[in-house]
């Protein structure tokens, strides 16, 4: 099957640098979310990542305004009918990825193969939500997307080697370097990397470093790109406790469970880089340990 046309579900973080790739390599790219405001924002953000390529004549204005023409906004859902892959990178909540694939079930051709973005949610439950489960797979990008080469590719226990196949193709076409996991709570990249930032937030927590020093060390001394504090403000203070709850379930291991200090800055609204403030106040210019030159 020739993929021409992809619809990306959601227009957050993730979404939008999905969207951008996409359309980037010379697919016909459809973006949805169901707030105009998050499309705008989306538009907007994308367009300014661009156009500092252009400035430093890494992207022609051409070849801008040809991405920009690959790139469609859409407020419903029934924009991904006519698409011939669908990633889906709604919030980290299972019932709301669950009922999205139960609707794409029904608005997309049978032979398209829907795939999501998910951190950590098990591929194979949101099979479960539709009737073709062997055509649901894992496509799990980094962020941010545009600059990390690492697609993890989520085998559900019912995908198809058929769709397995396809998925890395795709994302190779895509300039990125697919890597293969089975279907585990956290899968890999995050099983790894989320009890590290748990473990810093419980660190700071205890009293036993301040937040500077506990990224310094883990910069410094591990080599680091950037601390876990800092790097927990990036991702999302609700997207890293997400994650944990759904592999503390998952697991059901004692050693999953979020640190009650990652819970109270959640609750407080403090989500990191995206809200302006999270371990660091971004918006009274706090700035995290940066690597050395």
């Amino acid at each position: 099957m020739e993929i021409r046309k992809v619809a990306v579900i959601g227009a957050g973080t993730m979404g939008r640098g999905i969207a951008q790739v996409f359309a980037q390599s010379g697919y016909e790219t459809i973006m949805i979310d169901v707030v105009e405001e998050q499309l705008q924002d989306a538009l907007a953000s994308i367009k300014k990542f661009l156009g500092r390529s252009v400035e430093k004549g890494r992207l022609s204005q051409e070849e801008l305004d040809g991405l920009l023409e690959r790139l469609q906004p859409a407020g419903d859902l029934g924009a991904a009918a006519d698409a011939d892959f669908v990633v889906e990178a709604a919030s980290e909540n299972v019932e709301i990825k669950k009922k999205i694939f139960g609707q794409l079930d029904e608005l997309c051709r049978p032979e398209v193969i829907l795939s999501s973005n998910t951190s950590s949610i098990p591929i194979t439950l949101l099979a479960a939500a539709t009737q073709r489960p062997d055509q649901v797979i894992g496509m799990h990008f980094m962020n941010p997307v545009p600059l990390m080469v690492l697609v993890e590719i989520i085998r559900g226990l019912p995908t198809s080697d058929e769709t397995m196949t396809i998925t890395v193709d795709l994302a190779e076409k895509l300039g990125k370097t697919p890597v293969e996991v089975n279907d585990f709570p956290g899968f890999i990249s995050n099983r790894i990397l989320m009890p590290m930032i748990n473990e810093a937030v419980f660190a700071l927590m205890e009293g036993v470093a301040t937040k500077e020093a506990i990224d310094q060390i883990m910069i410094l001394g591990m080599n680091h790109p950037m601390g876990p504090l800092a790097l927990a403000d990036l991702i999302g203070l609700d997207v890293c406790l997400a994650i944990l709850e759904v592999m503390h379930g998952g697991l059901g291991d004692p050693k999953y469970r979020p640190c009650p200090l990652l819970r109270k800055y959640v609750d407080a609204g403090w989500l990191g880089r995206k809200s302006g403030r999270g371990f660091y106040n971004y918006a009274q210019g706090e700035k995290p340990p940066q690597k050395p030159r």
